[in-house]
Order: structure tokens, then sequence, then C-alpha cells
């Protein structure tokens, strides 16, 4: 990997459709600030709703079952993943954006702050129908947060070059990593204590992703160019569907950095399989209580702000690709390391167990960086929204798989399908090598 250890400009050569040109200085600086203050609102609101750790919690409180542990996964990806490729090309011809940012995160808070107020009435009278509700609100939310992420990936390969992403990452994760672990010291833990404590943390998670959506109104966007009206327009939804496939279609075949980084997200979307059933390892085979998990969820945030401190900073000076590469090779670990914990005796292996998290941190970075990355590959502005669907596409695709990972949990146990997930994983390490770097191309 020669060009590996050869610095990278910071911002590509003049004329890269990648950066906007009437974008100066100071807008950038003041777009990149409100662009933080939002990813760091989420990030507090979202320790609330941690997927690898709150979540499964939620669950296994209103019925215990790895089949329906593993439907979280293709929830999560599926509704993160189709909903983006359907509204992709409607997004590119939108002149501003920010609107649907700020739309897309009043959505997400109205999901908690429904599950908040349907908790109580039914947890105890109905629980059959509270674990449907979770699970319809869980998909909606999905749903809602992949048109979000792609919004927010829109707009930041607008208003923010290439160059100055990663410490824009930096500055996000790692501000929000230590305000989203106070946040879980003093509200969280006290209220992961109390039996009646999920309704406060859906509402703490709602108010928190609504005080994100005042961000973006304070964004300077300037208006893109004119599109000409789709030519889907008029037609029916099965001709959209249609038109948006041989549209994707024909990228994926122009491009084969595209095809080579969509098998690199396929392979690490075994990480997100697998996270619903390490805190239910530990609860049953480890005997780990419910006052773990705060313990679990600051690890996790705060392995995640440091690595962003590595991440950030090497992506911008010497590009996204080798970075990429490491994190996802990193990620393995986090299976093999749950698999070695079992080989303890179980008192060992429950006081270590909060180990796990550390690798397991490296996961929201890994999924920023396959973003900044598509951005990267995309030959212009109006590519963006294409091309983060269609990762976010190859991420989602098998996790038709996930609940049969559920299921083979139940079967044969967890530790076949970890050593099998962190396989694949270092697969898609092997695969990652050979992607391009984008800064080195002139296009």
């Amino acid at each position: 990997m020669g060009d590996d250890t050869t610095d990278i400009q910071p911002i590509p050569p003049p004329g890269d459709p990648s950066i906007p040109a009437h974008d100066d200085a100071g807008r950038e600086a003041k777009n990149t600030l409100w662009i933080e203050c939002y990813q760091i609102a989420v990030r507090v609101g979202w320790i609330f709703k941690t997927e690898t750790i709150i979540m499964p919690a939620v669950l296994d409180a209103i019925v215990d079952s790895g089949f329906l542990r593993g439907l979280l996964p293709v929830l999560n990806r599926g509704g993160q993943s189709v909903p983006p490729l359907l509204v992709a090309g409607t997004l590119a011809r939108r002149p501003f954006k920010k609107w649907s940012l700020v739309a897309t995160s009043l959505a997400m808070a109205g999901c908690f702050a429904a599950l908040a107020a349907a908790w109580g009435p039914l947890q105890a009278a109905r629980p059959d129908l509270l674990a449907i509700l979770f699970l319809v609100v869980y998909a909606t939310f999905s749903s809602v947060v992949g048109v979000n992420q792609l919004v927010f990936a829109a707009l930041q390969g607008k208003l923010i070059s290439p160059g100055h992403r990663g410490r824009a990452m930096v500055v996000s994760v790692t501000v929000g990593s230590v305000l989203a672990i106070a946040a879980a010291v003093v509200l969280l833990g006290p209220w992961l204590k109390e039996a009646d404590g999920f309704p406060k943390i859906f509402a703490a998670t709602a108010a928190f992703f609504a005080i994100a959506a005042i961000a973006p109104i304070f964004l300077d966007e300037p208006a893109d160019a004119a599109h000409a009206p789709s030519p889907a327009v008029g037609r029916s939804p099965w001709a959209v569907v249609s038109a948006g496939l041989a549209a994707w279609r024909a990228t994926i075949a122009a491009d084969r950095a595209l095809v080579r980084l969509s098998l690199v997200a396929a392979c690490f979307s075994a990480v997100l399989m697998m996270f619903p059933h390490y805190q239910a390892f530990a609860r049953d085979r480890l005997g780990s209580g419910a006052g773990s998990l705060l313990a679990w969820v600051c690890t996790q945030n705060a392995a995640t702000g440091l690595a962003s401190l590595v991440a950030g900073p090497v992506s911008d000076r010497r590009g996204t690709r080798i970075v990429l590469i490491w994190l996802v090779a990193l990620s393995a670990l986090t299976p093999l390391v749950v698999t070695a914990l079992s080989l303890l005796p179980q008192s060992t292996a429950v006081n270590w167990f909060w180990i796990v998290y550390v690798p397991l941190g490296l996961n929201p970075i890994s999924l920023k960086l396959f973003t900044n990355y598509a951005l990267e590959l995309a030959p212009s502005v109006a590519e963006h929204p294409r091309y983060v669907s269609i990762v976010g596409a190859a991420l989602a695709a098998p996790f038709v798989l996930s609940p049969l990972v559920g299921l083979a949990v139940d079967r044969f146990g967890f530790r076949h399908v970890f050593v099998t997930g962190a396989a694949a994983i270092l697969a898609g390490a092997v695969v990652a090598a050979g992607l391009p770097e984008p800064r080195h191309q002139t296009r």
C-alpha cells in the first residue's frame, strides 16, 4: 500500500466537482459549526437509545426471544437503506436541503415521544401489543433515520470540503461523546434502575432530537442549480421504482470502485447483525444485571470519542480509504473478544465484559467513513445522494439473514455465530485494501 504513506493534500485540486465553488471560507466555517452542533445534540440523544445495548434490552424487557432480537438489525438497516434509495433522486433535485433535515429530525423525536406515551398503559395490560408497537415504532424510526442520514450526508457534501470533514467529525464526536456520557451518568443510569424508567429514557431521546432540529435552521445553504423535473413525475409508483432501479444499476455498472465499496459494506454488516446478541450473552451466560448497561454505554461512547481523535485527522491528511480499511479490520475484534471471554470463568468474564464495547465503539466512526468515502467517490455533488444510498443499501442487503442469526444463536449457541461473523468482517477488510484513493484521481 505504497500510496498510504504519502501525505494527501487536505483540499482536493481546484475544479473538483465535490467542492462547492460558491462556498467561501467564512460560510464553510459557519456551516461546519452548526453541523457540529447538530451532530452533538443527536449524539447525546442517541446514547439513550444505543442500538447495541439499550434497544435490545428494551425488547428483552418485553419478551426475551432470540428471533425477535434478530429482527432489530433487519428493521434497523432495512429502514435506513431502502427509503433513502427511494428518495435520493427527489432529494438531489431540491435546491435547499436543510429543511428536510429539520423535518426528519422532528419525525425522529416524534417516534420516541409516541413510545414514551404508550409504554405505561400497555406494559402491564398488553405486553403483546407493546412488543408489536415497539417493533413498528422502531421500524418507522429507522426509516426516518435513513432519510435523515442521507439528507445530512448531502448537506455535508455540499457545505464542507473533503479535507475538512474529518475535523468536523472529531469535534462533533468527541464533544458529543463527553456530553452523552455525562447525560448517561446523571440521567440514564438512575432511570435504568427504575421499574418505570423506560418512558423517561424515551422522552429524553425525543427531547434531544427535537433540540437537534433547531441547528439546521441556521445553516447558510446556497441554493443548488435548478434541475429539470423528474421524468418519473406523473407516472405510476411501479414506473418510478423501475426508473430508479435502472439509474442505480447504471451507476453501479459505471463505477467499479463503488461496487468494491458496496462489497466491503456488505461484509461489514456482520458487525451490525451481531450487536443485539452481546448484551443477551452477558445476561444469559454470565449473569450480568441491568446495572451493567450504563458502564457498557459509557465505555462504547468513550471509545468512539477517542477513536475519532485518530480517525478524523488521519482521514483529512492521508485520505479516508486507509482509515476505513483499518476500522473494518479492527471491528472484527468485538465478536472475537466475546468468544475469548466465554472461555474464562464466569466471574472473571462478567467483570471484564465491558471491554467488548471498546472495539464496538468503532462502529459509528466506520459508518461515518463509509459515507465520507462514498461522497468522495461520487463524480459530482448531484450524485452524492445516489452514491450514499447505494452504499447504505449494500449495508442492508445481508440483513435478510439476521433473523436466521438469531435462530442460530438459539440453536447452536453464541460462540459459533460470533466466530463466523468475525471471519466475514475480516473478508471485508481484505476487499477494502483494493479500494482506490479518490483524492489521487483527477476528474
